[in-house]
């Protein structure tokens, strides 16, 4: 049978609405393999939107479900707390090295980065000795989510331009790109150029906080960056009394191999956000880790000082036992994973580079991410960008799916992938790159 978006009862999210689009109707899954209706195996090369860390149904994370569905399944954490929510609250504080006290639970990236945004509002409006700040700091190629106040936080581009009108005041700086720097350096000669008209704006206004995603900017074309932007806008921020707050949805829970982007640059934020990998994409479940310095202003029998946010699944049982679960794994055998990894991802760069020559630009590797940019000469350099989708529907035939940002192809497998799925990704991505070489038959 065929599914398109006009014929389905669901509304397919970032999916052109017209019957041109044909969808799988996934039925089943299991470590980086999903299967249609029809039988056929198909490789997640993208770990479901980077969030199948140890690849689909992991036993464990059955495990952790199942035996947490045998006591309670949810209870509202107005008024109570659970052993499930302590419990990984506990872990992921000690996985900071205890840099943060509280855990603030919501269940996506996009209501987490809302908790810290409001949490950053009120840490001024609370303190006795700053005046009310509101106004954040954001980058062009940045994108932290969906909602209202996670899209004004965002660079202003193709997700959130028709809802220009409803954005808070921010100000936007060029994003970081140390793929190719608009000033030409390499990261060893890098004077944190890019960041000179935040500085200057930084010292001259009071913002409430700097949001970013800790060296790579994900849905905005995986651009990496060096950590010399975060160690400088660590500076600013300390030396302004401005909040920075690190967007680890994706980066977060080992992605580039340490626990969380921050620790891999040495640098701490005051607000972290997480979610996706969290559970290891089995159930939706998002974290923002809040410092004691920031906490304790809402120690106050004040009601005006409380911080009035809540979500109705906020610390869901079955979420947190699961999420113990995966840091656990994460600790236990994930981190040395996304290592090999990488290591893996580089050789077959290295083959793919020489095997592609110029037709592709910026091949690059960190950790458990591989990305590159298809070199077209096009105006068109967004999500949008056509050849994304060609790309996308040619390794279909290969029984691949990944999705394209635009120009830039990635791929963020699991961390448990098999070296003969590896394998199949990397030669159809190359056969399908070569294949839009050959001219069109009459």
């Amino acid at each position: 049978m065929t599914y398109n978006p006009v014929t389905t009862s669901t509304w397919v999210p970032l999916t052109i609405q017209d019957d041109s689009e044909n969808l799988l109707k996934i039925v089943s899954a299991e470590k980086e393999f999903v299967t249609d209706e029809d039988g056929n195996v198909w490789i997640d090369a993208i770990s479901s939107w980077w969030t199948m860390i140890y690849g689909h149904r992991h036993p464990k994370l059955i495990a952790a479900l199942q035996n947490q569905l045998q006591s309670l399944d949810h209870v509202m954490l107005a008024g109570n707390i659970h052993e499930s929510a302590e419990n990984l609250s506990k872990v992921l504080l000690e996985l900071t090295h205890l840099h943060f006290k509280k855990v603030f639970y919501s269940d996506n990236g996009s209501n987490a980065i809302e908790i810290a945004l409001k949490l950053a509002i009120q840490y001024y409006q609370n303190h006795p000795d700053f005046k009310p700040r509101s106004e954040f700091i954001v980058f062009s190629n940045s994108y932290h989510g969906d909602s209202i106040g996670a899209m004004n936080v965002s660079g202003k581009n193709y997700f959130n331009r028709i809802f220009s009108e409803l954005r808070f005041p921010t100000k936007e700086f060029p994003a970081p790109n140390c793929m190719n720097c608009p000033w030409g350096k390499h990261p060893t000669s890098c004077d944190t150029e890019c960041l000179s008209d935040l500085t200057l704006s930084i010292k001259q206004n009071e913002y409430a906080g700097i949001v970013i995603e800790p060296l790579v900017f994900g849905a905005n074309g995986m651009l990496f960056y060096d950590k010399k932007v975060l160690i400088k806008l660590r500076e600013l921020a300390s030396s302004t009394n401005t909040l920075l707050i690190f967007d680890e949805v994706f980066t977060g829970m080992g992605k580039l191999g340490e626990p969380f982007a921050y620790q891999k640059a040495g640098v701490i934020p005051d607000l972290l956000v997480l979610a996706k990998g969290l559970t290891g994409g089995m159930l939706p479940l998002a974290a923002t880790l809040v410092p004691n310095f920031i906490y304790e202003l809402f120690l106050s029998k004040d009601p005006y000082k409380a911080f009035f946010h809540a979500h109705t699944m906020t610390g869901n049982a079955l979420a947190c036992s699961v999420g113990y679960a995966s840091i656990s794994m994460l600790q236990e055998f994930g981190l040395t994973q996304v290592k090999e990894l990488e290591i893996k991802l580089r050789n077959h760069a290295e083959t793919f580079q020489k095997k592609m020559g110029t037709m592709v630009e910026n091949v690059r590797v960190m950790g458990g991410i591989f990305a590159f940019e298809w070199k077209e000469n096009v105006a068109n350099d967004e999500y949008l960008n056509p050849v994304g989708k060609q790309i996308r529907n040619s390794l279909r035939k290969f029984h691949i799916l990944i999705r394209p940002l635009g120009r830039t192809i990635y791929i963020t497998p699991p961390y448990t992938i098999s070296d003969v799925s590896l394998e199949k990704i990397f030669m159809a991505l190359g056969s399908t790159l070569l294949g839009l070489l050959e001219p069109e038959k009459d």
